[in-house]
């Protein structure tokens, strides 16, 4: 299961699944991407099928490893992952060190176990206003669902993670 993220930084005011979806089919990636956040009708743990959660590595868009299985992220220590493993969008460019993303920060509106809080998603990812609060993860910690709360008006990185796997028929 890939893990890549969108071509630009977004505040809390989003149409995330539709951008996976198109920047997805605009690099030529023929699965399904859904947006790496909680909203107000899925916890991000159940984004991906069930079917999919426990023998697929999650991957980024070269293929190397970020986590064992989509699962493991959810296992209460926040997603670490592995720092020296890049996270590109899906133009290609490492969000780690690329200048575009300025805030090495990912939004995701989520507990350390992929719930949603719907205190701090930017009213299900809907508002922008710097009053509205939502939850966050500065990549410097290691950590996809690190627990920080920022102001929705922040220009962060949004992730989406292919959510069905598909297997080549051809191979």
């Amino acid at each position: 299961l890939h893990l890549v993220a969108l071509n630009s930084p977004s505040s809390g005011d989003m149409r995330a699944d539709f951008q996976c979806y198109q920047q997805a089919q605009l690099a030529g990636l023929t699965s399904t991407y859904r947006a790496f956040l909680s909203s107000h009708l899925q916890d991000l743990a159940t984004v991906v099928r069930k079917t999919d959660r426990y023998h697929l590595p999650v991957v980024n868009l070269k293929g190397e490893t970020l986590f064992n299985n989509w699962e493991s992220i959810f296992n209460g220590n926040g997603g670490q992952f592995n720092v020296h493993v890049p996270i590109y969008s899906f133009d290609g460019r490492n969000i780690m060190t690329d200048p575009s993303w300025p805030q090495k920060v990912i939004w995701h509106g989520s507990t350390a176990n992929g719930i949603r809080l719907t205190s701090n998603y930017c009213e299900a990812w809907h508002t922008a206003n710097m009053g509205a609060m939502g939850q966050a993860s500065p990549l410097k910690t290691g950590k996809l669902l690190d627990q920080k709360v920022y102001s929705c008006s922040n220009q962060f990185i949004v992730l989406c993670i292919e959510n069905s796997f598909v297997s080549d028929p051809q191979g």
